[in-house]
């Protein structure tokens, strides 16, 4: 079996741009599809993929271990998030190809099931970006919390915190403390809520003045409190307060998850599938928090097949916490991708379906081309002119 071809089609759901990877081998019929979605840098992920393609032609796609070695070395240059969300998403389709092969699900391939079912949790909002991370009043907040709950999910995330440098105002604090009282109080303590930093807070300080005020609430997790790759704080902060911490999603190569997880900052790691270089090195990051009694809790706000993907890994992955997802960001979601993921009492069911379990309707991903996506990040500015993080 030989790898012929490996091109993308590109899906606009609105918030963001959908990048699906195809490989397509020389048996008739059996070809493998993965996700490289990254905000803002579509272009180039698709540039990304159509350089890094020549590497693999002629190749067996179910040396997959070997194929992203050549991917990363081959290259010479590290590759950074693009070069590496660009690998993600055709490893995930070497592991369709694989599965599609043998007639078994990949997470079969990927150690077996070790889970009957798998927890999840949307974001508030239910994907609709500008619900997500402008909802920053407490009766909007409670409002769309109720429509979550209603659709049955048991967990969701918010993003209330705002752009912040070096210092919480405490107006700012206030606030935040009078959102999570009136989330909880509306949610009960049956529901778990997460509450997503983004890493606005500039020093250890700012984070920990908004984690006071969120104890009372007793979320689930609190995720990026500061800015991604300063261990030092993170573990300044996590010695400070009771709230459990999580980081990870812009994190994409294993030597930066072996200096946070030796710094034993974080309680929760959050490897994205589509940018860590896929299923196999999620994996091993996985195991290496298991070493430490660190849980997963894998970022996934992105497309169906990068749903798809993420379940078979939460399957077949003991350390396993709970799933991000963002199933219904648009009306025709399962239009495009059909697959294996079924919603049960805020749980995913363990799919059957060999590979990936996916069919994509290229026909329907050819009506939602490239489009600009809204450029929330522009945002980010303080009263007096100052750039934050978003």
């Amino acid at each position: 079996m030989k790898i012929t071809s490996i091109t993308t089609r590109i899906v606009n759901a609105e918030m963001r741009n959908w990048v699906f990877v195809k490989v397509e081998t020389d048996q008739d019929g059996l070809w493998g599809w993965g996700e490289a979605t990254l905000e803002w840098k579509t272009r180039a992920v698709a540039g990304a993929i159509e350089d890094l393609a020549p590497l693999l032609i002629g190749r067996d796609p179910r040396d997959i271990e070997q194929a992203v070695r050549i991917l990363r070395k081959h290259s010479f240059w590290r590759l950074g998030v693009i070069g590496m969300s660009a690998i993600s998403g055709i490893e995930m389709a070497l592991w369709d190809i694989f599965g599609k092969s043998l007639n078994v699900p990949v997470w079969r391939l990927l150690g077996g099931k070790v889970r009957d079912k798998v927890l999840v949790y949307t974001h508030l909002g239910l994907g609709d970006m500008r619900a997500v991370y402008e909802t920053m009043d407490a009766a909007p907040l409670v409002e769309r919390a109720h429509e979550v709950v209603e659709k049955g999910y048991r967990a969701f995330k918010t993003v209330f915190i705002p752009y912040t440098n070096y210092h919480a105002p405490l107006p700012e604090v206030d606030k935040v403390a009078r959102m999570i009282e009136a989330l909880r109080r509306a949610t009960g303590p049956e529901i778990e809520l997460m509450v997503d930093f983004h890493g606005r807070p500039a020093s250890a300080a700012a984070a920990l003045a908004y984690l006071k005020a969120l104890e009372p609430g007793h979320p689930m997790f609190v995720e990026e409190p500061v800015p991604p790759g300063e261990t030092s704080a993170l573990k300044a902060v996590s010695e400070k307060t009771s709230i459990p911490l999580a980081t990870g999603e812009r994190l994409v190569d294993r030597p930066e998850f072996v200096d946070l997880l030796n710094a034993r900052a974080v309680d929760i790691i959050q490897p994205d599938i589509c940018h860590c270089g896929g299923l196999n090195e999620a994996k091993k990051i996985a195991a290496m928090a298991e070493a430490f009694s660190i849980g997963v809790a894998p970022h996934n706000p992105l497309g169906p097949i990068a749903g798809a993907a993420a379940l078979q890994f939460a399957v077949s992955t003991p350390n396993h916490v709970i799933q991000e997802e963002m199933v219904g960001a648009v009306p025709w979601y399962f239009d495009v991708v059909q697959g294996p993921i079924h919603r049960v009492d805020g749980y995913w069911t363990v799919p059957e379906t060999p590979g990936l379990g996916i069919e994509v309707d290229e026909t329907e991903c050819a009506r939602h081309p490239f489009q600009q996506e809204i450029i929330h990040t522009t945002n980010a500015v303080l009263d007096d002119g100052t750039v934050v993080d978003w």
